[in-house]
């Protein structure tokens, strides 16, 4: 799409008798990407204004033209005629920046004791057709578990829903940013919650609501869709850069037990936590690589596995010593962690006041720390993970920062600001105290994995896609999940393969969902029902497909370490995140934008996930102006431009690399069939211990 001049009008629709739709007034935006103006306006017939604001008491539109304008260096100044009582003038600033438009809405009181401004809304007009996307990475709205109910239609586009801007469990990345098909992009400043309305309430329109006294917000027209989402990427980053290490496989269970025999019945002589030996023996057996290991809660002292970040020895003997054990093997470890203490420590944060105030309303189980609090923040960094990343741990999983922060307008924290205005970004200064301390220890050489995050997050942490259902909606769910979290500026994502809420683990979706974790940035794979596919609950117990499936998936994850890296350093510099929708690349081509599942991996592989169970074979779209290499059949080549139908039988992943690209995957049947071989021979655990030393 090219460049145009675009007007961007405000149409102020007084919503009183006698008002026209020809009250407005109007200003221009050089240049954009929009086929015909971006309209900040209002529903006259239904009494609906361009911009509103809220009092406590009432809900007043704007006038539909301001008593005062100004110019600035930048752009210009409006002021309006209060029109709830108490409100004295309300103005709005407006300033370019480059192709961006910046505005700025306050409004100033009657009185000192005079009205606040509780709640702003600004209505844009939508296309019948328009597409949305952004704002978070659950497919839809509400109870997470409504993401993968069986027989869910809704994907990637968010037309139709109406979208709570406060960050919920546990599918917990949110961004007040969202993505127009026609070409505009918006982003909210601020830590406020919302709502955002996609022609839900009314078709023509979408509804931002903001809460707080004052409000900004930014729209994007600096052209294609991938120039919008790296702008936004980078404003609100810049995305962080992860050591090389984090893209290899990773491995974690749930629970760590400690039992004195491994899953064949070999007694464990082996001085380290036996289900951490079990995994890594046998994973080197079956020649899967692995460059990261994390321990999950419990982990520590106390009935809750967590008491003042203190070893359980019974359940993690010797785990100076499993550290280093780990580390000669070029291993990493990763520890869970929650922004909360327990045991002695949460007494001493109790007494010293580092607690969030409002947190006992919701449990007083824990102390949540109030990381606005420099002292406290030292003190959890200090006399918590600072022992840890000495020990030798690389980094940590940062759990629960969205479950128990308290959201009332009442309750203040250390800093001043209400823990209404803290909700969306208490994850951000969690993430931000994690990496502080292992900056400071570790240098560049650690990761941290956040499951909640807003503005700023990205700065210091990478993602995971929450506790997610382990159907094959789940799979689904995760698919739309690292694509939102893509065009939201989390470029670096992964989610729990086979997922999380577990029952009995469906195989044929854990095995599609390793071929589907392959082709993420992070690729963990667990909890796995906290045991290995050598020791399944039932038949067959070892299960000789599904490690070879993962062994294939673990050596192309790490054979793409390299590239998965240097797209990591391209979204660090420039926000285009690795993996990439089709729309975001080729905005021009509709197909783009409804085959949701079929996604770039960083510029040169094409991948088409399959979530559902039973499927033989898969029709994807293929964009025009490349020729597109199968790369499970590296003689057929396809011309661009067309929907294709592919096998895809297990382990089978449709997989395509661009003609002339520097990519090389290898020969992958002959890789699967090297797998099903190894897999064939079980190994001996209690031989393979003897090598501990």
């Amino acid at each position: 799409m090219r460049l145009r001049n675009i007007l961007l009008i405000i149409l102020l629709s007084c919503a009183l008798p006698g008002c026209g739709t020809s009250d407005f007034f109007s200003f221009d935006m050089q240049s954009g990407n929009l086929d015909k103006p971006l309209q900040i306006i209002g529903d006259s017939k239904k009494g609906i204004g361009a911009i509103f604001y809220e009092t406590e008491d009432k809900k007043c539109w704007l006038p539909s033209k301001p008593m005062a304008t100004a110019k600035t260096e930048t752009g210009m100044i409006y002021k309006f005629k209060g029109q709830c009582e108490g409100i004295k003038t309300v103005t709005l600033r407006v300033e370019r920046r480059g192709q961006d438009y910046l505005f700025f809405l306050s409004a100033t009181p009657t009185a000192d004791d005079g009205e606040e401004i509780l709640r702003w809304g600004i209505n844009f007009r939508a296309d019948a057709d328009e597409f949305f996307t952004g704002v978070f990475e659950r497919t839809v709205d509400g109870n997470q578990k409504k993401s993968w109910e069986e027989g869910i239609k809704t994907a990637m586009n968010l037309r139709g829903q109406e979208v709570e801007m406060l960050i919920k469990p546990s599918l917990g990345l949110y961004a007040p940013f969202f993505l127009s098909s026609r070409g505009y992009g918006f982003y909210a400043g601020g830590y406020w919650p919302g709502s955002i309305d996609f022609c839900r309430k009314n078709k023509e329109l979408v509804q931002v609501q903001l809460e707080g006294r004052e409000v900004s917000f930014r729209i994007y027209t600096s052209g294609s869709p991938a120039k919008i989402v790296m702008e936004h990427a980078m404003a609100a980053g810049p995305p962080i850069l992860p050591p090389k290490w984090a893209f290899l496989p990773w491995r974690w269970r749930d629970d760590h037990a400690n039992p004195p025999h491994f899953f064949n019945g070999a007694k464990v002589t082996a001085p380290y936590n036996s289900q951490v030996v079990e995994d890594i023996l046998m994973m080197e057996a079956l020649d899967i690589p692995c460059g990261v290991y994390w321990v999950d809660r419990p982990w520590a002292t106390g009935k809750d596995g967590y008491d003042d970040f203190r070893w359980d020895r019974a359940r993690f003997p010797h785990p100076e010593a499993m550290i280093k054990w780990l580390a000669r093997k070029d291993i990493n470890f990763v520890l869970w962690i929650a922004p909360w203490v327990m045991g002695e420590m949460k007494q001493e944060a109790e007494n010293k006041g580092y607690i969030l105030e409002g947190q006992k309303d919701k449990t007083d189980k824990v102390a949540l720390v109030d990381f606005t609090n420099p002292e406290a923040t030292r003190w959890w960094q200090e006399k918590g993970l600072s022992g840890l990343l000495k020990m030798g741990v690389k980094g940590f999983k940062l759990d629960r920062s969205e479950e128990i922060v308290p959201e009332d307008l009442e309750d203040n924290a250390f800093d001043g600001q209400t823990t209404r205005e803290l909700r969306n970004k208490y994850p951000v200064l969690y993430a931000k105290a994690a990496y502080e301390i292992s900056k400071k220890l570790h240098g560049d050489d650690f990761t941290l994995l956040a499951r909640a995050a807003y503005t700023g997050s990205s700065r210091y942490a990478s993602f995971w896609g929450g506790d997610i259902g382990s159907s094959q909606e789940g799979l689904r769910a995760a698919v739309i999940a690292q694509l939102r979290s893509a065009v939201m500026g989390y470029p670096v994502w992964g989610s729990d393969t086979g997922g999380y809420w577990q029952g009995d683990l469906d195989r044929e979706v854990t095995a599609r969902w390793l071929a589907f974790s392959c082709f993420s940035p992070i690729m963990e794979v667990g909890p796995t029902e906290n045991r290995g596919f050598w020791n399944m609950k039932q038949e067959p117990h070892y299960d000789k497909q599904l490690i070879a499936t993962w062994r294939l998936y673990a050596k192309l994850h790490a054979r793409l370490q390299e590239y998965s890296y240097s797209c990591a350093r391209e979204a660090h510099a420039t926000g285009m995140p690795i993996v990439r929708p089709l729309f975001l690349v080729y905005p021009g081509q509709k197909e783009a934008w409804n085959d949701w599942q079929t996604f770039l991996y960083g510029p040169d592989i094409l991948v088409s996930a399959i979530w559902q169970k039973g499927v033989k074979e898969h029709t994807l779209y293929l964009p025009k102006g490349e020729e597109w290499v199968d790369a499970w059949n590296p003689e057929k080549i396809y011309t661009g431009g067309q929907k294709i139908t592919v096998q895809t039988t297990l382990p089978k992943i449709p997989l395509f690399i661009r003609k002339n690209s520097k990519v090389d995957l290898g020969n992958l049947p002959a890789l699967f069939n090297e797998s099903l071989k190894l897999a064939a021979d079980k190994p001996d655990l209690g031989k393979l211990q003897r090598s501990i030393q």
